[in-house]
């Protein structure tokens, strides 16, 4: 019964509340799940209204806040900012992520406790805290405003997912694999590139999603490092609710929600066939 593990050998009045305990279990988790979905979900009826204002009841439908939207060039730069920010930054953080991963793995050393909490740092460090400090460190190295200081401080945030995941991966892997590879000849390389990788690949790329979604729904650092050339769409956002609420907000916010539903649904496509 959809997981449900009961003793056949246990009398009925036994298995009835372990029954109905499942249901309410299950009943629960629906509720609030949906309570944790409503805010979010109410932004989508919105983005179709043909009202200048976000309010219900909503009295005609119109898609006329998404053509405003693909027509505003601040919105098409804030976009085309996203994408040249956040793949950028995905791809320096999947592949430093990876390598520390795997050296940390492969390695035993004194303080490798102390190295692997210190890159996972930014996942616990309150981002505000991040920003400043990046934002103090980069305008010594003339970083700030720009896509390349943009791009470091993104695949800061993002490597410690990269590690996360990764390491995770190869708990499970076969280290001789690696032994019989280089003992017919294979260089390092080559071990990784046809032994090492395609196993991991999993984990890799579930690492790789997470860091695409922290760089593309990143704000606070935005903030900080990015000059009026490298807006993205989620400061673009922040700089339409504080300066003239549009519902152009509501049809780019939609857009958002169904990207990060298609990205995380592939992570979990990504986590069953790790766990496969």
């Amino acid at each position: 019964m959809n997981g449900l593990r009961l003793r056949p050998d246990l009398p009925a009045h036994y298995r009835w509340p372990d029954i109905l305990g499942w249901w309410a279990l299950r009943l629960m988790a629906s509720l609030v799940l949906v309570f944790l979905l409503l805010p979010i979900l109410a932004i989508v009826p919105l983005s179709f209204s043909d009202s200048t204002f976000l309010a219900y009841p909503i009295e005609g439908w119109s898609l006329r806040w998404y053509r405003e939207m693909a027509s505003t060039p601040e919105w098409a730069r804030a976009a085309r900012n996203s994408f040249i920010v956040a793949p950028a930054a995905t791809l320096i953080a999947t592949v430093l992520g990876t390598l520390a991963a795997m050296g940390l793995a492969r390695s035993r050393f004194p303080g490798k406790e102390l190295v692997n909490s210190l890159i996972l740092l930014p996942m616990v460090v309150p981002v505000i805290v991040v920003a400043v400090g990046t934002y103090l460190y980069f305008a010594r190295l003339g970083l700030n405003d720009s896509y390349l200081g943009l791009i470091l401080a993104h695949a800061a945030l993002g490597a410690p997912f990269v590690v996360t995941t990764v390491t995770a991966t190869l708990q499970n892997f076969n280290q001789n694999l690696v032994r019989a590879s280089l003992s017919l000849g294979a260089s390092p390389l080559e071990t990784f590139r046809r032994v090492t990788l395609p196993v991991i690949a999993p984990g890799v790329l579930s690492g790789a999603l997470f860091a695409f979604a922290t760089s593309f729904d990143e704000v606070v650092v935005t903030l900080f490092l990015a000059g009026p050339d490298q807006v993205t769409l989620p400061r673009q956002m922040f700089t339409g609710i504080r300066e003239n609420i549009s519902p152009t907000i509501a049809a780019v916010a939609t857009l958002l929600t169904l990207f990060t539903t298609a990205l995380m649904l592939t992570l979990e496509w990504l986590r069953g066939r790790t766990r496969r």
